[in-house]
This record gives structure tokens, sequence and C-alpha cells, in this order.
């Protein structure tokens, strides 16, 4: 009998001490869930510098950086140093291997790049309309939360065709001047928007991303702001999450939708459970974090967990599965290796509205940074997509006048 309690009592010890672990599992991976899902709604405040700099040389305007899939992309691209504290342009890739990758240095604008040991890559480039050498306003949105800043670059003639640019998740304006020429070229104005939360927008009480769905009201107000400004012809362009911002103004808005003519997005959020899942994948997590994360976002105990002002019911912001009621033709681009958005929602996209969506698939240009990579092929697109819907316009304008 002795033998046997004990045996038992040894059973019964390893019971609990798999129980314990058990619980002890659940625990952290409760604990990760929670962390990833406020990651996803607070919006940053400091980026890292994940690229290692190996060396500068100045007079012969070249940097060496580790190598990496974003130091070897091909094209032009900012580079920020050392905790934002300086600011470079680089070239394209001069010699590359294994470990190190060389390229050229365009300018410093500030700080000391010959001291610094990190930085990170880029896809603004320009600092400020100013750079553009085109006539600009620093005007102001009013927003339901209060006055918002922009920028409204005219066309080259006077004009009723604007297009109101939206940035993406950690962002600012900066990342939308690429499109301003190309805009320009094609006869159309620019605004280019703020919104709230992105740190010159006011605040929302939470101070949360809404992924879309609390942010697409101020890109009606933008709406409301190029009408009250002699806009009769709109289209939306949204990077990143701001594709995401710009397709909820259009599918919750008839505001939006009464003068609207096109969207133009470049690798655009289209799919939120995707995206969570891949990140998630990246930073070595298991594949079912990604819906975990998405049902935190969404329970009625959210706001507990990660500040947010009401759930965030992620497959309400699914575009695809309401794409029989977007209204005007659409030119989306994205990279097969964009390494943050997965494409696979963009083609889901494309193939459900295959009347509507100009789909244009990228290679190696990453995340955002399509015209960075190929600027003549990215260029040419939004230039000639946005003449087209000026024909197009003009057109429908012309038959609705004969047949009156």
């Amino acid at each position: 009998m002795g033998r046997r309690t004990g045996a038992v009592g040894t059973l019964g010890l390893a019971a609990v001490a798999v129980g314990m672990l058990t619980a002890a599992v659940a625990t952290v991976a409760a604990v990760v869930t929670v962390a990833y899902a406020r990651r996803v709604v607070i919006p940053p405040t400091t980026r890292p510098d994940e690229e290692r700099i190996v060396g500068v040389d100045l007079a012969a305007g070249e940097i060496a950086l580790a190598a990496s899939d974003e130091t070897r992309m091909r094209g032009r691209y900012g580079l920020w140093f050392e905790h934002d504290s300086g600011y470079a342009r680089m070239g394209d890739v001069i010699e590359e291997d294994e470990r190190v990758v060389r390229r050229s240095v365009q300018s410093v604008d500030f700080g000391r790049l010959d001291r610094a040991a990190h930085g990170r890559v880029s896809g603004w480039y320009h600092l400020g309309p100013w750079e553009l050498g085109h006539e600009y306003e620093n005007v102001v949105v009013e927003t339901p939360l209060g006055p918002a800043p922009a920028w409204f670059v005219p066309a080259a003639t006077p004009t009723d065709r604007w297009v109101i640019q939206v940035h993406g998740r950690g962002a600012k304006r900066q990342e939308t001047l690429r499109a301003v020429d190309p805009a320009r070229e094609a006869g159309w104005n620019s605004l280019l928007i703020s919104y709230r939360n992105d740190g010159e927008a006011p605040e929302s009480e939470d101070r949360r991303y809404g992924l879309g769905g609390t942010e697409w009201a101020d890109v009606v107000a933008a709406v409301r702001y190029a009408e009250d400004h002699g806009a009769e012809r709109i289209v939306l362009m949204g990077w990143s999450m701001g594709g995401a911002i710009s397709l909820q103004a259009v599918l919750r808005s008839a505001a939006v939708r009464e003068r609207l003519v096109g969207l133009i997005l470049d690798s655009p959020a289209i799919d939120w459970v995707d995206i969570l899942r891949f990140q998630g994948q990246a930073l070595g997590f298991p594949r079912g974090l990604g819906d975990a994360v998405a049902r935190v976002l969404g329970g009625p105990w959210s706001g507990g967990l990660t500040g947010v002002a009401a759930p965030i019911d992620v497959d309400d912001l699914d575009p695809v599965a309401r794409a029989e009621e977007l209204p005007v033709p659409i030119l989306l681009m994205h990279s097969v290796d964009d390494g943050f958005v997965p494409i696979d929602g963009s083609r889901r996209l494309a193939a459900a509205r295959p009347d509507l969506v100009q789909f244009e698939e990228f290679e190696g240009a990453r995340h955002t940074k399509l015209w960075n990579h190929d600027t003549d092929r990215w260029t040419g697109l939004v230039r000639g997509w946005l003449e087209r819907s000026s024909l197009d316009a003009k057109r429908l304008a012309d038959e609705a006048e004969i047949t009156g």
C-alpha cells in the first residue's frame, strides 16, 4: 500500500506540475496577445534604427550598410539615423555582397552621418512641398476633433479636380509628397492631409488607431474642405493604412461618394486579419496569434486591454466583403514582397471587382516604396490613370450636356 500511495502521490504531483505549466503557457500567450494588440493600435512615437551603418565616405559620396532586405532595395530612399536626429538621402546600390551594401549618398540634410552607427530606410525621401518647386499653401481642415494641418499644392492651371492624399500608419504627410508631381502633370490639385493620432492632427480621446474605422471621418472633412474650395471631381489616394481609411470613407459616407471619381491605393491594408497573421509570424509568433489579436480588438473587453474607446471589428473593415458597393475605378499597386502588408488582400480585391480595378504588381519594392524602387513606372501609372480619369469625366459631362 505504501508503494501505491507513493505512486499516486507522484502522479498527482506530476498532474499538478503539468497543470501549472499549462496555466503558465496560457498566461504567457495571453500577455503576448494583449501586448501585440496594443502595439497595433498605439501610434508609435519612435521608430527603431534597424539598419547598421558600417562606414561612411562623405568625400566619395558613399555609405556602407549591413546587408538586409531593406538596404538591398534598388532606387533612392531617405535614411533617418541615430533616432531621427539626422536625415540623409541615398541613391541606388553601387555594390553589394552577402555582408555589406554600398550605396551613393545624394545629400545629408542634417545630422552627422559620418558619426552614425544605425539608421532606418525611409520611403518618404522629400521632407516638405517646398522641395518640389511648386507653389503651395499651408491650410487647415476642420475635422470632428478640431483643426488638422494640410498642404495644398495647386495644378499648373486652375482646375476643379482634386486628389486627396492619405498617408499610412506611423507616417505623416511627407509620405504622400511623391504623388504631387504626377498629379500636377495630369492637371490635378493635391491636398495632403493629416488625421487623428498621427502626431499632427488632433488626438482622439483614447489616442488609439481605429485601423480605418475612426479615421475615415477626417477624410470626410477633407472632402468637404475640397468641395468648399471648388472641387467637383475628387480622387482619394491612400498608402498602407491610408488605403484602408480611404476605402472606409467611400463605403461609409455618401458625402464622399457624391463627387468621387476614383481611388488610388499604394500597398493598402485590405485584410487586417491577414495582416495580423503575417506580421505575427514575421515576429516569430504562431499563426493563430493573429486571430487571437483580432478577437481581443473586437471583444467587449478590448477597451480595458488596449485602451481603445470602442471595439474594433476587423471583419467590418474588410472592403472585399463589400466590393460590390465600390462605385468608382481603382488604381491598385502592391509589391509581391511587401514585407509588412501581404499582397493577398489586394489580389482578392482586384479579383472581386475586375471591372473597376487596374491592378499593378511590383517586385522588389517592399512596403510603400514602389515609387522609390521604380520611379518611372510608378509615376507613369499614377499620371496616366489620372489623365484617363480626366478624359472620362469630360466625356461623361459632354454626353450629359448633349442629352440635356
